[in-house]
């Protein structure tokens, strides 16, 4: 009995510390990315943004989910990729790195990312499941809007 207990914990012990070394990750779907891509589109329209390619990435920044909406430039959807691939690979909005860069940390420009804002990280539960770039709205701050309106898709709340 006493030897039984003593595998039991043993096993236990085991089990805990092989846990502790494996961290629990999220992965962004193509059904999650095709709700964010719907909640970013509705707030386009609504609020009128004359065009916009609009990018959704998973934490490793690759593309799961591309739209252009009709009178955008051609370069927007490289451009929206990039920001979105960003956003999701440094965890954090594009836009903090544009305002670094604007101080004069301009050595951030060699680091071979999209440091334009419009690119945010979707998050889940704590962790960066990928990010949401968009380009070629009215301005800067309208790419930032569309973007934050496809994080209200309910998965996310």
């Amino acid at each position: 009995m006493k030897t039984r207990l003593i595998i039991i914990i043993a096993l236990l012990l085991a089990v805990l510390q092989i846990k502790a070394q494996i961290a629990e990750t999220y992965e962004l779907t193509l059904e999650g990315a095709k709700e964010i891509m719907s909640k970013a589109t509705e707030y386009a329209k609504i609020n009128k943004a004359p065009g916009g390619a609009i990018a959704i990435v998973d934490a490793g920044g690759n593309l799961i989910l591309l739209e252009r909406l009709t009178n955008t430039f051609p370069i927007a959807s490289e451009v929206s990729h990039g920001k979105a691939r960003t956003a999701a690979l440094f965890k954090m909005p594009s836009k903090n790195l544009e305002d670094n860069i604007l101080k004069g940390r301009t050595s951030l420009i060699t680091v071979g990312e999209n440091m334009l804002r419009g690119g945010v990280p979707i998050i889940y539960k704590g962790k960066v499941i990928g990010g949401i770039g968009v380009s070629g709205a009215a301005s800067a701050d309208q790419d930032a809007e569309i973007a934050q309106a496809g994080l209200s898709a309910l998965f996310l709340q």
